[in-house]
């Protein structure tokens, strides 16, 4: 068995904030399960031993052990950010997007649809290209459409 590249050494105090962490239990699933990884591993357990004690996988307590080693306790119990794509609508898109869908649909229509919507902020050049998906979403984040 290989040398271990990641050996996590808790000092007391880290040992005594993460098991009072865990009793807490006002702390999200994957944090806890984090901080249990690296009680187990400062006991010198293996990542296999760990894995199926926790019922988690291999990579997730070697990537635990690697934070805590590189960064520090906080890095390892922390997701990290994670960047998304850019909202399609700025506050402006918003703006046409709640007038359009105020307004009187396009002569032969009842109302608009979220594809007519979607059709007509790429026509008025307000975004480039935008799905009925995104459209819904921001309506409805914005209490216009009701599920």
């Amino acid at each position: 068995m290989p040398n271990k590249i990641y050996i996590v050494d808790l000092t007391e105090e880290e040992r005594t904030y993460l098991l009072d962490f865990i009793k807490s239990g006002k702390h999200s699933a994957r944090k806890l399960n984090r901080a249990q990884i690296l009680l187990h591993a400062d006991e010198e357990k293996s990542d296999r031993e760990i894995a199926a004690a926790l019922h988690t996988g291999v990579a997730t307590v070697q990537r635990t052990r690697k934070r805590f080693v590189e960064g520090n306790l906080a890095g390892a119990l922390n997701e990290r950010r994670r960047p998304g794509q850019q909202k399609k609508l700025d506050e402006k898109g918003e703006a046409v997007l709640e007038t359009l869908a105020h307004s009187q649909p396009p002569e032969g229509r009842n109302r608009w649809t979220l594809q007519l919507l979607a059709d007509r902020l790429v026509e008025l050049k307000v975004v480039e290209s935008i799905s009925h998906e995104t459209v819904r979403q921001e309506l409805k984040k914005n209490a216009f459409v009701s599920e």
